[in-house]
């Protein structure tokens, strides 16, 4: 019996059943046909290499912060070969990623800044507390 199950699939990307069956009800992962035989198949979808190829590549998008949508495009962008179009979405999602980035350097230095204020003194209200209640 050649190829995968969907639970092998699934296995092979690290992720749930109903993540893969979620990606094909998105278009992002194809679903094969059932066979028709009734020998030793089963009627059993099976997934192969391409598949699984694809997978790691959706999962490897969203890791790098791509949505779905953008992945989508991605994948329609990896059969035409456009560079240009994924340099361009690559570009923007840097830009996004550099901004979280300054944005959770600037909560980690309040928030530092903070739990050195409490540490000065166990009198009064402590700062951290008193910060999240405003």
């Amino acid at each position: 019996m050649a190829g995968m199950t969907i639970a092998g699939l699934a296995r092979e990307g690290d992720v749930g059943v109903e993540t893969i069956r979620y990606y094909q009800r998105r278009g992002l992962l194809d679903t094969p046909d059932r066979p028709n035989n009734s020998g030793s198949g089963g009627g059993i979808r099976r997934y192969g290499p391409d598949e699984a190829r694809r997978l790691r590549f959706i999962r490897s998008a969203q890791v790098a912060g791509f949505t779905l949508e953008e992945i989508a495009e991605l994948l329609q962008l990896d059969a035409t070969d456009d560079r240009a179009r994924a340099r361009e979405m690559a570009a923007v999602r840097i830009a996004e990623l550099d901004r979280k980035i300054a944005e959770l350097e600037k909560a980690r230095s309040a928030l530092a800044r903070l739990a050195h204020d409490c540490s000065r003194s166990d009198e009064g209200p402590c700062p951290i507390l008193l910060a999240f209640d405003q």
